[in-house]
């Protein structure tokens, strides 16, 4: 496993916490829990990305934008489809 440098959540500055902030608020509520939490609590998968926030927020918020409940798929079909994606690339998220 590569060694990414984080910086957790208590150690954040205004620029990464309203990046983090901004991407969680398009998220089902279902997703306010980790799966995969790091030692401060964040998902794990989001802290790889805390030394960039702007390319943390598009990056997240993408997914965040495709759940969206304006959408015409219903909130089963999002999650066939990012389940299929995460088992395509052998993903456990």
């Amino acid at each position: 496993m590569t060694w990414i440098r984080t910086i957790p959540l208590t150690e954040a500055d205004e620029k990464l916490r309203q990046a983090i902030e901004g991407e969680k608020k398009l998220y089902p509520i279902e997703y306010a829990t980790p799966v995969h939490p790091d030692d401060s609590g964040a998902s794990s998968i989001v802290g790889s990305h805390t030394l960039l926030p702007e390319a943390l927020f598009h990056a997240f918020a993408t997914f965040g934008a495709l759940m969206s409940p304006d959408l015409p798929l219903s909130r089963a079909q999002h999650e066939m489809i990012a389940t299929m994606v995460s088992v395509t690339n052998r993903c456990v998220y």
